[in-house]
């Protein structure tokens, strides 16, 4: 699944807007693709088996820095689905599952051209420098989870 398929529209990160923050994604690539990567024996993958993490491509205290955001099967360690982002959009995102819910909560939401949008309901997300350093303090990590 190519990268340039996913486009980051927008985030809900007004309480109004979403239950909780939200990244909206559109994607435009073949359905199947997108079917096939996120099921498993014909059941959508659920949220608990997903890990969603972002790693910096440039430095991270740069204020236009980009980087690539994957979803990976927590059991097999398969990567699902990456696509690229601007850093601002998910340190917003960040910032905003702290300030909103006490666990930290946030929807990533892949919005497809045919069918209903897939929604994963997740808590954590890891956030690396370009050096595959963790960020903790950019990251969602919920707790009593020790890294």
């Amino acid at each position: 699944m190519r990268r340039d398929h996913f486009t980051v529209a927008a985030e809900s990160l007004d309480p109004a807007e979403a239950d909780s923050p939200t990244l909206d994604i559109e994607y435009d690539g073949p359905e199947e693709t997108l079917t096939a990567q996120l099921t498993d024996d014909s059941d959508q993958i659920p949220a608990s088996d997903i890990d969603a993490a972002f790693r910096f491509q440039d430095d991270h205290e740069s204020a236009d820095a980009k980087g690539v955001c994957s979803l990976t099967h927590r059991v097999t360690g398969e990567y699902l689905l990456e696509f690229n982002a601007d850093s601002a959009d998910i340190l917003d995102l960040v910032a905003a599952a702290r300030e909103e819910t006490d666990e930290g909560n946030y929807q990533i939401r892949i919005n497809r051209r045919d069918g209903e949008p897939i929604v994963y309901e997740l808590d954590a997300l890891l956030v690396y420098d370009n050096n595959g350093n963790l960020l903790r303090q950019h990251s969602l990590i919920p707790s009593g989870v020790e890294l």
